[in-house]
């Protein structure tokens, strides 16, 4: 029987691994031969929130107003992009009545449980409330920055219940389930590992061969460690989405696709975003990532997953270590670990969108 199948995530942020993440679960959902949507829900408020985070991402560094036409351009071609996803009609995210009915509801991936969120924060639809369907499950959802050790109020709690089945993306996801619910959820790969990106051949402004730098907000000792190497191997560090001044070439106006495209023809990567990981992961790609508070959960949880912990980059990495990380292929291992962890993140999901009640909820894959 074909299901009719809603993800429910933020497929609309400008960010370039919210839209792949997206884009990646409805594809791999379609090829167990499902009808899938992405659930289109609009909301003025957090469109304004999202829009002006986009003209000033950088934050709190600050954004010359000289950067505002290319951040618009970026923003134009997210809104192309999302052209070309599989809609819902839409609906208020504010108060979903109007939203079509469906066999399976899917939520996640990203922070959709991240109360902290400045925007998405407390919106109950993505605890399940509202939602017309008949089985409802979670694959590789997040609490983002909000830790375990502020708890869940007891009325959030009391929302997850609403799932069927459960899976999450990070230890801190995994253990505020196991606090509100008694039990301790399965952790599955994110999304862009179950149907990696197939980057299109895309000609762009940057000369062969280069850097990636993706993410913002770097230490003065990361700039200079990333510096000194670049400079060594007589490569360009050329910042993708984001203003970093360090770097060599700014590309400001990339869309989605010419991001895939870029990551997949770096010789490297420098980020400290949690999709930059992942894009280099999945496209075999030697790289160093610096964590940030807001992001460190997923990011140090990802990385020990796979056995690429080393790549993290602390006060006490030399720069001998910083160097090997960036010139070395990744270790076998890595590719073992994700292939594994693939197959058994698979696994899971064909089992629970089938029949979701015998899944186990407590099992790790």
């Amino acid at each position: 029987m074909i299901l009719k199948t809603g993800i429910l995530t933020f497929h609309r942020c400008i960010n370039y691994g919210s839209y792949w993440q997206a884009v990646c679960l409805a594809r791999y959902l379609q090829t167990l031969g499902h009808q899938v949507e992405i659930l289109d829900h609009q909301s003025r408020k957090v469109d304004l929130a999202e829009w002006k985070c986009a003209l000033q991402p950088v934050l709190p560094t600050h954004v010359p107003v000289t950067d505002y036409p290319f951040y618009r351009q970026k923003i134009e071609k997210f809104f192309d992009a999302f052209d070309l996803l599989p809609l819902s009609r839409e609906f208020s995210l504010e108060n979903p009545v109007q939203m079509d009915e469906y066999d399976l509801v899917v939520v996640g991936s990203d922070e959709v449980w991240n109360l902290s969120h400045p925007w998405y924060g407390h919106y109950p639809i993505f605890y399940g409330e509202g939602l017309k369907t008949n089985q409802l499950i979670s694959y590789a959802a997040s609490f983002g920055n909000y830790d375990v050790s502020w708890r869940l109020a007891p009325e959030w709690s009391q929302k997850l219940r609403n799932f069927d089945s459960i899976s999450v993306r990070d230890e801190n996801s995994q253990i505020q389930i196991k606090n509100a619910l008694g039990y301790e959820p399965v952790t599955v790969l994110d999304p862009c590992f179950l149907h990696p990106v197939k980057p299109e051949k895309m000609e762009f402004p940057i000369k062969k061969p280069f850097v990636a730098l993706y993410g913002h907000n770097f230490s003065g000792t990361f700039i200079w460690q990333a510096r000194q190497w670049a400079k060594k191997q007589k490569l360009p560090l050329v910042s993708i989405g984001y203003r970093n001044d360090w770097a060599d070439e700014q590309w400001l106006t990339a869309g989605p696709h010419e991001f895939a495209s870029f990551i997949a023809q770096s010789e490297a990567v420098i980020t400290n975003f949690f999709h930059g990981c992942v894009f280099s992961l999945i496209n075999s790609k030697p790289f160093v990532c610096e964590t940030t508070p807001y992001r460190s959960h997923k990011v140090e949880d990802l990385l020990r997953k796979t056995g690429a912990a080393k790549h993290i980059i602390t006060r006490e990495t030399s720069d001998k270590e910083f160097r090997n990380l960036l010139l070395k292929p990744l270790d076998l291992q890595i590719h073992q670990n994700i292939t594994r962890l693939r197959m058994a993140s698979q696994n899971w999901l064909q089992k629970s969108v089938t029949s979701p009640m015998t899944v186990p909820r407590y099992e790790n894959v």
